[in-house]
This record gives C-alpha cells, sequence and structure tokens, in this order.
C-alpha cells in the first residue's frame, strides 16, 4: 500500500507486503473523516485499520471470507437524542483514571499505546458520530463493523461475489453488486441487489441504540488490546537469565555423586558454615561471586518492571473493562430498549465474571512477585557472604549481621523451594523451580508447575465450609492452577462471545427488497483489472437515493446506464433506469457522418450529487484519436419527460436483454470536458470534496490528477496537472 500526497505526489509512507499481516490487498476503504484507512488482504483474510500519519496497524481483526470491496459510510441522522448521547460520550473520561502509556522500551510494543498521550486511542475511536465498514466478499460474504472494528451486522441471503456494495446514510437500505458464476458457462452474469429494509426496522429505527451499543463495543475490544499488549510488556520484562538457578541446579544433581539432596547442602552451610566440595565447585566455579550479585540485580530489576506493569497497566485496564462492561450490562437490563437488538444480559453478566477472574490473577501474581522478592533478597544476601567467607575475602562487618529471624527465614526458602520434583524434570527438562514468576507469563495451557499454598487461608476455609457461598454469583472464580495468561484467554472468549450475538440477531432481520439480473460480462473484459471495473454505487444523502453506473455494449459502443432507486423500498416513485450515449462534440471529427453516437464510455464515477465523470474514447478507434474526461451533469440527464415513460422491468429477463426499450438520451457536452493527450486512459477516481479526479492508463502506469473547477477564461488547457509513472 501506498500513500501520496495530493498535491505534489509526495509519498507520504509505504507499507511493504509481510507475513504475519498478508501479501495481497483487495479493497481499500477511508474512513469518512480520513484520518484511518482500512485495508482487506486475501490471502491471510484480514482487515488492517492503519493511521494516515505512519503507517502503523492500529487496529487488525480477521473474517472469514477473501474481501473483495470494502464501503466506509457515515450516519448523517440527527436526533435530539442522538446529539445528547454525543455529548455525554465522555462521561467515562470522567469517572475514569488515564490508561497510562506503555513502556516505549519494549520492542512489541506497538506505537500506538506507547506515545506519551494516549490520544492514539482516541484517533482509532474517532468522532463520535456512528460510521460503519461494509465488507464484501466472495459467496456473498457481507459483514457491516460499526467504527471499523466492531461487527454489528452479519448479512445473509445474498449470492455471489461482492463487487460493489453501499448502505445509505439513513442504514434504510444496503445495496450490492455482485457477480455470480456458473460452473458451466464461462461467462459471468452481474447482479443488482437492494437489500433494502436492511434493517430498516432495526438499526435505522434503533439508531441511538445502536450507536451507544457500538461505541461501548469499541471501547472494550480497544482495552482488550491495550491489555494484551502491557501482558506482552510484561513478559518481555521477564529475562531468561532468571532461569540460572534452576539450570545450574538441575546439573548439579546431575553431577554430583554423593546421596545427600541439594536441600540438604545448602542448609548444611547454613547452620555449620561449611559446605561439601561439590557445592564450593558449584558456587565457586558455576555461579562465581560476581554472577550471583549479577542474578541478584536482574531479578530485582526484572520483577519490579513487571509489578508496575500489573499495577498501572493490567490493572487499570481491566478496572476500564469493568466499568464498560457493567455499563453495556445496565443497557442489556434495558429490555424495550436494547433487547431486540441481541444484547444478552446473562452473557454479559458472564464477561464480567471472566475479568473478575482475570484481576484475582493479577493481584495473585503481585503477591508472588512480592514474596519472591523478599525472598531472593535474604537468600542472596545470605549466600553472598558465604561465598565470600569460601574465597577467604574480607566480609564487611555490616554484611555479616545476622539475627535468628533471618536464618529462619532463609531455611523456609530453602525447604520450599529446593527440594527436588522427578515428576517436574519429566515435564520441563528440571528439577527446581525456585523462580515462580515466569510460570504466570508463559502462554501455555499447562497448568502451574508450583502453585500458590492456601493451606491455613482463613478466606479459603471459610468458602470450603460455607455451602451458600460456594455457588455465588457474586464470587469471582479463581483458578489457582492456571497462568496469567490462559486466564486473559478465556476471559477474552467470553467477551467475544457476549459481543457476538447483536451481529447474528442484527443480520437476520435483512430482508431483500429487490433483485436485479443486469448483464453478462464479456470475455474480453475479464483482462482488464478486477480492481476498478464498473459497476458504480453511489449513494445521494440529500434525496436518500442509489444510484448505480454500469454500461452495456451495443454495436460496438458502451453506453453508460444509469439506474435509481429510493432506499425507501416502500417508494415506488424515481426507480428509472436511463441510458446514456454521448453526441459528437470534438468539432474537428473527421468523419461529419449522420451517426451522431461517437463515443463509449470506459469507466464513470459519481463527482458529487450532480455530476457524473466519465472516461470516453471514441467508438472508431484511429491513430491520434485521444481519450477524453468529461463532466456529465445529471439535470441533462433527468428531464421533467421522465416521470411520463416510466420503463416496465421484465424480472425474468436480464437487463441486456431488453435494453432496446429503455429510453436513451443523447448528451451533447458544451464545454465540460478535455482531451487526454498521450495517454490511453482507462480509469478515473474522483473526489468532489476535493474537486480533483485521476486519470489511470490502461496498463496501469500513469496516474494523472486534475484540478476540476478551475476559474479559467475560456482556456481549457491552463488547468494545472502532473503525470507520474
Amino acid at each position: 500500500v501506498l500513500l501520496h500526497r495530493l498535491a505534489n505526489f509526495q509519498r507520504v509512507w509505504s507499507l511493504p507486503p509481510n507475513e504475519s499481516t498478508g501479501k495481497e490487498v483487495t479493497a481499500l476503504a477511508w474512513r469518512p473523516d480520513g484520518k484511518i484507512l482500512a485495508f482487506g488482504l486475501t490471502d491471510t483474510k484480514q482487515i488492517i485499520l492503519c493511521d494516515v500519519e505512519k503507517p502503523e496497524s492500529l487496529h487488525s481483526f480477521s473474517v472469514d471470507s477473501s474481501i473483495t470491496y470494502m464501503h466506509w459510510m457515515e450516519v448523517t441522522e440527527e436526533s435530539s437524542v442522538l446529539t445528547s448521547f454525543y455529548n455525554a460520550e465522555d462521561e467515562s473520561n470522567l469517572l475514569l483514571p488515564k490508561l497510562p502509556a506503555l513502556p516505549k522500551n519494549y520492542s512489541t510494543t506497538a506505537k500506538i499505546f506507547s506515545e506519551e498521550k494516549s490520544d492514539e486511542i482516541m484517533k482509532l475511536l474517532g468522532d463520535v458520530r456512528l460510521n460503519a465498514l461494509v465488507i464484501g466478499g466472495n459467496s456473498g460474504f457481507i459483514e457491516i463493523y460499526a467504527y471499523g472494528m466492531f461487527k454489528i451486522a452479519t448479512v445473509t441471503g445474498v449470492a455471489g461475489s461482492c463487487r460493489g456494495l453501499c448502505l445509505s446514510s439513513d442504514l434504510k437500505s444496503l445495496s450490492v453488486i455482485t457477480e455470480i458464476r456458473d460452473l458451466s458457462d464461462s461467462e459471468a452474469e452481474i447482479t443488482y441487489f437492494q437489500a433494502s429494509k436492511l434493517d430498516t426496522s432495526l438499526l435505522s429505527s434503533y439508531l441511538p441504540e445502536v450507536t451507544r451499543m457500538a461505541r461501548k463495543f469499541t471501547h472494550i475490544s480497544t482495552l482488550l488490546q491495550y491489555i494484551k499488549l502491557s501482558l506482552t510488556c510484561m513478559c518481555e520484562a521477564w529475562e531468561e537469565i532468571l532461569m540460572q538457578m534452576d539450570s545450574r541446579l538441575t546439573k548439579f544433581v546431575q553431577e554430583k555423586n554423593t546421596t545427600t539432596s541439594v536441600q540438604d547442602e545448602f542448609m548444611q552451610l547454613l547452620l555449620w558454615g561449611k559446605a561439601s566440595l561439590e557445592l564450593q565447585a558449584l558456587l565457586m566455579n558455576q555461579l562465581t561471586v560476581k554472577g550471583l550479585k549479577k542474578l541478584g540485580q536482574s531479578i530485582e530489576s526484572s520483577y519490579s518492571s513487571i509489578q508496575k506493569l500489573v499495577i498501572s497497566h493490567l490493572q487499570s485496564g481491566s478496572e476500564a473493562l469493568l466499568y464498560h462492561l457493567s455499563e453495556l450490562k445496565g443497557m442489556a437490563l434495558w429490555k424495550q430498549k436494547y433487547e431486540s437488538l441481541g444484547l444478552d444480559a446473562s452473557g454479559i453478566e458472564e464477561a464480567i465474571t471472566a475479568v473478575g477472574s482475570f484481576i484475582l490473577k493479577a493481584n495473585e501474581l503481585l503477591q508472588v512477585i512480592d514474596s519472591s522478592m523478599k525472598n531472593f533478597k535474604a537468600f542472596f544476601r545470605w549466600l553472598y557472604v558465604a561465598m565470600l567467607r569460601m574465597s577467604e575475602d574480607h566480609v564487611l562487618p555490616e554484611l555479616n549481621k545476622m539475627t535468628q529471624k533471618d536464618i529462619t527465614f532463609v531455611a523456609d526458602f530453602l525447604t520450599e523451594h529446593f527440594n527436588e520434583a522427578p515428576e517436574l524434570y519429566n515435564r520441563k527438562g528440571k528439577y527446581f523451580n525456585v523462580e515462580r514468576v515466569g510460570q504466570y507469563l508463559k502462554d501455555e495451557d499447562d497448568d502451574l508447575v508450583s502453585p500458590p499454598n492456601t493451606e491455613g487461608n482463613q478466606w479459603f476455609n471459610f468458602l470450603k465450609n460455607s455451602t451458600h457461598l460456594k455457588e455465588s454469583p457474586l464470587l469471582f472464580p479463581y483458578y489457582p492452577e492456571k497462568s496469567l495468561h490462559f486466564v486473559k484467554r478465556q476471559m477474552e472468549g467470553v467477551i467475544d462471545q457476549c459481543l457476538q450475538k447483536p451481529a447474528d440477531v442484527i443480520g437476520k432481520s435483512v430482508h431483500q427488497a429487490v433483485c436485479m439480473s443486469l448483464y453478462k460480462t464479456s470475455q474480453s473484459e475479464d483482462s482488464t483489472p478486477q480492481l476498478f471495473k464498473l459497476p458504480f454505487l453511489w449513494n445521494d444523502k440529500t434525496s436518500n437515493v442509489h444510484y448505480v453506473l454500469f454500461t452495456i455494449l451495443e454495436n460496438s459502443i458502451s453506453k453508460i446506464y444509469i439506474l435509481r432507486r429510493h432506499t425507501d423500498t416502500s417508494r415506488s416513485v424515481s426507480n428509472g433506469i436511463l441510458a446514456v450515449e454521448f453526441g459528437n462534440f470534438l468539432n474537428n471529427s473527421i468523419n461529419e457522418s449522420s451517426d451522431s453516437r461517437c463515443y463509449s464510455c470506459l469507466d464513470a464515477h459519481f463527482y458529487d450529487d450532480e455530476t457524473v465523470t466519465v472516461v470516453l474514447k471514441e467508438s472508431v478507434e484511429q491513430e491520434g484519436k485521444e481519450r477524453v474526461l468529461a463532466q456529465l451533469p445529471l439535470s441533462s440527464v433527468y428531464t421533467d419527460e421522465d416521470q411520463d415513460r416510466e420503463f416496465i422491468w421484465d424480472s425474468t429477463k436480464r437487463l441486456d436483454e431488453q435494453s432496446g426499450e429503455i429510453s436513451t438520451r443523447t448528451v451533447f457536452l458544451e464545454n465540460q470536458w478535455r482531451v487526454l493527450e498521450n495517454m490511453k486512459a482507462q480509469y478515473v477516481a474522483v473526489n468532489g470534496i476535493r474537486k480533483v479526479s485521476c486519470v489511470l492508463s490502461s496498463n496501469l502506469r500513469h496516474v494523472r490528477v486534475f484540478e476540476m473547477d478551475v476559474e479559467d477564461d475560456g482556456e481549457v488547457e491552463e488547468e494545472e496537472e502532473e503525470e507520474t509513472t
């Protein structure tokens, strides 16, 4: 994906294909505010949302089908309820503390959360006004994502692979153009579906509720991402050096030829101050005084970074998640508003419970870190002095002081951590698990090697003996045997499950209103790239009309057809179809013959609600005949007399089989055209807001950018133009 500035074609960034995201981009869509670009990858079936300023994935999700088309629209509907919601949206910012930015020094941290200002997350959430990313794929796959992140509908009942989509800005109608391939037939058939009443009942009438629900869901998915990244940072902070103790002791067990256990060896050193020769060799030659110091420092710095991450990031992220889920549960309990959208209170209750279990697990990790830090400190201090004595170095008097309490502490540590476990050796290849923190950060389904000891814990005993509390919904379930990663995965699964239901419910409410078979594609056309082919869909926001542009080749001339459908399918007005052909407007044409139909349409795009931009070529291709870029005003096509001649559609036939009965307009363009010199133009892409159009050559190698509304004094040629190859 390459992004260029329009003004000077300077490259802003490029995103090369890579293994993890994918290699084949098949669809692009801009968020209506232009701050985020979404692109769909066919080989990995992923959608990536990318920041316009830097080539970074802000968010990505997988879909079930290869993506062929994407359309990102914004809801323009206004209502007092919506306005009050737009203003109240920030209440969570008042109640919740700001999420601390993740530390920058970890490689995996996506930049999105590590900026000094965590506004990146707000950039991803964007404006409060609802916008929806509609994704179409092969075999009738269509999904709608609110804010480009959260799936609010899975549309079923459309056949063929999607070639174009358009969701009206009042959410009342979804137009789809698909290509249906018949196995026996080499040519594909292009069909127009208007799945109107797409939720006319649901999405549009429950717009405030849908907006609010979708907004909550997007908050929840950004928080899940934040927690995931915090956990990744914790895994990075835990270093491999911390495993040294376990591996050295295991090696010691394998090599020693005495019968005393490692635990006894250390105990003897503690009590009599004398070590066996083997232990002495282990300590002095392998561990060394310098190594011991380094190990102590590593453990301390590593543990304290993990501790900070748990307290400031993991806990604040989980609390924010709990807040949003509880609000969602409140919404689900307001049944008359949210029940019909498929929000289910019991599912959200389970999600809240899962987040509770995750917070418990994070707390347990904090306790383990805390006790490990104390234990290791005392143990290393004692061992350091013992090793200095062995090497007959001078021991500083302040290090020499050891109270009875310290001795007991070290003895307890040795008893608890230094007993050999043959079954652990079979499982992990080591006899010891002195280091207890790493096991929580391992992303595996195995149980913890040394789960915390809950014996004698009064609360646990109380729970065990109480029949009523065991089943209480108020208590979060606790998984003493499982790692933090395991509980996080479980939590993500439950939350996904509870957010899945509305998409199915809303998707099932979509009914197909119209299905029209348009035309067969010809074989020759298939050699052109899939990317830019007509038909083109446009939604006129002010009058709520969908337009479909397509061309049908007749007698070697491509006429352009404009199909007009109202988004409210109950209305039968203005559902017209017209064919447009272009008369001879280049006066210098050699053959001033009576045949006025001189131009074939190659590509067409809506420039704005009143104008269509077209690329034309002369139907009699001669050397030196140039292609033409022209603006076609709809006012010259739709005149008042159209209302009388309504085209009667015979639904048993394809449109191209009854094209003779469609009224045709011959248009002579006055001055809104320009010859494209030295360029075999084929495709056009326009932006009416920025008043530009880009023309692409048939070999896809040349792009020309035109300013469309230049004030000129009859001199068309002064228009600024540039070409990039």
